[in-house]
């Protein structure tokens, strides 16, 4: 008599079935509504309670003297600068995403010199702030624009453009000269670093940049990234450019404003420190430079000509886009020129 061996069943104890696979990874599976998900609700709630049992010392705060004054510069300088700056961004992602980087490459000339000035003055042509100044020139570099014309787009296009200038002028209604300053500044500047660098700089100190994120998988995702990155940035520095004024202005004491105010020296290099730390968007930095009431309009234009060309953010996303080594050299250097540049200018126009 054969013994036969039993069928496997296949849901049997002995085999689990592929649905069954993931059971030893079930029980690290947070529950639902715990880990994060449960705490973010309870975080809210425990601030609007904390709000609420505190709104009388909060609403005396607010009234005090300092905060209101405070509070006016701050929304001041957020609401004359708001619009230039939404402009500004729709503007900068619509030329970096439908504006091919071809373009620019055959409207330069074929000569390097001759390209630098005519890449610095196309920057007073399209409408664009640092977070889009960076990734086009990289673009340009990679398409096989000479590396000096495009750093001299670089610098230009954030400072000279239609949207600068315009919010210049409105910030400063009664120093026209200003807008002309910082136009003549700035454009000689990035010429004078575009033929620098043509001159001095070594092919291995400037890395081959790669895609940027302009260049999405369609044209309107691209737009629309490009939109959400720059308003990310350049909003945030905005509000906190417009908070370290309206700080300046109420709490910092009016003797140590003069004080640094009455010394040229101090107050050109206290305002392009600051214009460095700020990194606020160019957009808007004329109605911040504009509430430094006690400094020089030298001072402001120093503020005005470094902030667009070399700042924290700058140097960040410099450094990410042709590597560190580059970052290292080009923004000192970049730095004392457009000081240098700024206090000439500021010698003879204003």
């Amino acid at each position: 008599m054969a013994i036969t061996r039993p069928a496997p069943t296949g849901t049997d104890t002995h085999e689990p079935t592929r649905d069954a696979a993931p059971e030893p990874h079930a029980a690290p599976r947070p529950a639902p509504g715990s880990g994060s998900e449960s705490r973010s609700p309870l975080v809210l709630t425990m601030l609007l309670l904390t709000l609420v049992l505190l709104q009388g010392p909060i609403r005396g705060a607010l009234n005090a003297p300092v905060m209101q004054s405070w509070m006016t510069v701050f929304v001041a300088v957020l609401v004359q600068a708001l619009p230039f700056l939404v402009l500004g961004v729709l503007l900068s992602a619509a030329i970096a995403v439908f504006v091919p980087p071809a373009f620019f490459a055959r409207a330069l000339p074929s000569r390097p010199a001759l390209a630098v000035p005519v890449a610095g003055m196309a920057g007073a042509m399209l409408p664009g702030c640092e977070c889009a100044s960076v990734p086009v020139a990289g673009a340009l570099v990679r398409r096989g624009v000479t590396p000096a014309a495009a750093l001299a787009f670089l610098l230009s296009a954030p400072a000279i453009n239609p949207i600068v200038l315009t919010a210049t002028a409105v910030a400063f209604p009664r120093n026209p000269e200003m807008v002309v300053g910082r136009f003549v500044a700035s454009l000689a500047v990035s010429c004078v670093m575009g033929w620098l660098w043509q001159r001095l700089g070594r092919t291995d100190w400037l890395r081959t940049p790669q895609r940027s994120h302009y260049e999405g998988p369609s044209k309107g995702a691209a737009f629309w990234n490009s939109v959400r990155h720059d308003v990310m940035h350049a909003g945030g520095f905005l509000v906190v450019g417009a908070m370290a004024a309206a700080t300046l202005k109420a709490v910092a004491p009016a003797s140590w404003l003069r004080t640094a105010a009455e010394n040229p020296l101090v107050a050109i290099l206290a305002l392009a420190v600051l214009a460095v730390l700020l990194s606020i968007c160019s957009e808007a930095d004329a109605f911040v430079a504009a509430s430094l009431t006690q400094f020089s309009l030298t001072a402001k234009l120093a503020f005005l000509v470094v902030g667009p060309m070399i700042d924290l953010k700058l140097f960040a996303m410099q450094a990410g886009t042709f590597g560190r080594g580059f970052a290292l050299r080009f923004a000192p250097a970049t730095f004392v020129l457009a000081i240098t540049g700024a206090v000439l200018t500021g010698a003879v126009l204003l």
